[in-house]
């Protein structure tokens, strides 16, 4: 795989060149970017896969929905459903992507909806919110947003990748320039501060930037349909991980640390699982999985043991009370201008 991407290198000089002239019509006003009358933050990374999105969308719900009314907006990611549509608890993953399912159910005031066209998404939530959350839409260059999330992988760190296909980049290194914060994900528990100090040295940062680290938290129950377990739970049981996430290694080890015993069915990120698949999984006597994997499955597998394990995000060096300010401050400010 390393060798053909290798020699798929001079595809992505040219994709580089095609998304790179594209930013420029935008920062240069030829293409146009609509703005709105209402705050909008977006999330989103550089590179294709798991950066820790969907905990971003969460720490920023938390952090504003007792002050303003929020919406969230996402594409929907592999839904069998298109256009514009209002997220209800009742809804299944398959018709809704499982990230915004997961983030009704888990916040059901916050009003949730899918659209791969965000300008049209926008125009139907903006009468319902007062603050507009963009989940996943760092390339969506057509709606103005008041504050640009990027998100980076502390192992997976964007200045050391290059542009598809020899790479995992969207757009050029670049592009991070139109960030307003910058979040190192996924950083380990135990991390020397002199090592996160050569992260900072090493990126770009521009005067208007300002760079946070976060690591992965994790519950400390796990949870079912019906019912909700210490972790511990597990300590003395066998049991089935089953995973359809970018990078399930941070939840291997935070088990196996904790001392667990289990067989892991690892799929690909977002997978849809087959009726062959589900049946396979129904001779299993336990099964945990992550948050997403369960609004996909929970349907399929109602009457099984199926729980699963939420995960956080941790903001690092006693951060999170300064972050969490810069947003609150940053969406007062548009109220104010």
């Amino acid at each position: 795989m390393k060798t053909l991407r290798t020699l798929l290198f001079p595809f992505a000089v040219l994709y580089g060149w095609v998304t790179g002239f594209r930013n420029y019509l935008y920062d240069k006003n030829i293409l146009k970017s609509k703005a709105y009358n209402l705050p909008i933050i977006c999330v989103g990374n550089l590179s294709v896969g798991g950066t820790g999105k969907s905990p971003m969308i969460e720490f920023l719900i938390e952090t504003l929905q007792d002050d303003y009314k929020i919406a969230v907006l996402s594409r929907g990611y592999k839904r069998k459903t298109s256009g514009y549509l209002e997220v209800l608890p009742s809804h299944t993953a398959e018709e809704t992507g499982d990230e915004p399912l997961q983030f009704k159910k888990k916040f059901p005031k916050v009003t949730v909806a899918v659209c791969a066209d965000r300008r049209t998404g926008i125009e139907k939530l903006k009468q319902k919110a007062e603050v507009i959350l963009l989940d996943d839409a760092f390339q969506h260059r057509k709606v103005t947003v008041d504050t640009n999330i990027l998100l980076t992988p502390f192992h997976d760190l964007y200045i050391n990748d290059y542009m598809l296909p020899t790479g995992n980049l969207r757009e050029p290194r670049s592009g991070a320039e139109r960030a307003d914060i910058i979040v190192i994900t996924k950083c380990p528990d135990k991390v020397p501060y002199s090592k996160l100090q050569e992260i900072e040295f090493k990126l770009p940062l521009q005067e208007h930037q300002k760079l946070y680290f976060s690591s992965i938290g994790y519950d400390g129950l796990i949870y079912g349909k019906t019912e909700t377990l210490p972790l511990e739970y597990l300590t003395d049981k066998h049991f089935t991980l089953v995973t359809g996430i970018a990078n399930p290694a941070p939840l291997v080890k935070f088990l196996k640390d904790k001392g667990c015993r289990f067989e892991h069915d690892s799929y690909a990120d977002h997978h849809h699982f087959s009726a062959e698949e589900i049946e396979k999984l129904k001779e299993k006597e336990l099964i945990l999985t992550t948050e997403k994997d369960f609004m996909r499955l929970q349907h399929k597998l109602d009457k099984f043991a199926l729980y699963y394990l939420p995960i956080t995000t941790k903001i690092k060096n006693g951060q999170e009370a300064f972050l969490k300010e810069t947003i609150l401050q940053r969406v007062t400010a548009r109220f104010k201008a």
